[in-house]
Formats: C-alpha cells, sequence, structure tokens
C-alpha cells in the first residue's frame, strides 16, 4: 500500500497516519455484540479500534464471536411473561410490536398478530410480515 512499507515499524506508520489525518485508539471494550436478523454475535475480550478519518469513525473488532439466536440471554432482552386469566396465552411487550411494525412496514395489529402466531419469535414474525 505505501512504497517500501513492509519494513516500516509501528512508530513511523502512526506518524503517516497522523500526516493523513487518521487517528487510531484501542478502545477498553468488555462486550461487543452486533445484532443481525437472524442471530447475535457476541464479542467478549475482544481488540476493539476506533479509527476517525476525514470525519467518519470506523471501529475494528478482533476476536473470536460466540453466536447466538435472537432471544437467548442478554441484560437488555425483552421478556414474554405469561398473563393472569388470559389461558395461558404470552403477552407481547410494545417495544417487540413497535419493532416488527418498523422493520416489516406494517402495522401495530399485523404486528402483533404475527407475533402471537410465531410465540413472540421476533425474527419469524418480521419474516412472515415481508
Amino acid at each position: 500500500m505505501f512504497p517500501g512499507g513492509g519494513g516500516m515499524n509501528d512508530r513511523k506508520m502512526q506518524q503517516m497516519m497522523k500526516q493523513m489525518g487518521i487517528d487510531m485508539q484501542d478502545l477498553d471494550a468488555e462486550e461487543v455484540i452486533i445484532r443481525t436478523p437472524d442471530e447475535e454475535l457476541v464479542f467478549t475480550d475482544a481488540d476493539v479500534q476506533r479509527m476517525d478519518a476525514q470525519g467518519q469513525q470506523t471501529y475494528t473488532i478482533v476476536g473470536e464471536p460466540d453466536s447466538r439466536a435472537l432471544g437467548e440471554g442478554g441484560s437488555d432482552e425483552s421478556v414474554i411473561e405469561e398473563s393472569e386469566g388470559d389461558s395461558g396465552a404470552a403477552e407481547i411487550p410494545d417495544d417487540d410490536v413497535e419493532l416488527v411494525a418498523t422493520r416489516a412496514g406494517a402495522s401495530e395489529d399485523e404486528a402483533r398478530e404475527a407475533l402471537e402466531e410465531t410465540n413472540g419469535d421476533l425474527a419469524a414474525a418480521i419474516e412472515r410480515l415481508e
């Protein structure tokens, strides 16, 4: 990429990047979670760097992720609770209804119905409505 860059040391590389207006910073991240429509990729103890260049921030994550299905674990996941006196039917949280409606471009009533049909499975409800 740079002429003669094969033998370039770290200090020289940092100096060149600074001249080009590129700033790199290591972040002390404990956990990084990437949510896709189908799964979550969870990086624990990953090396994370932030690069600022031309007004844009780019993050680099180095590590081995654990893959888990949406809704498995996590501290901020929605929980479907059993409603009393509703013959055992699960109550769908309003946040889930809004999320499905927004992602699928459907009404909240359609989203709630799809969530009920899929037993609260967000990904399946979105797929059903698309």
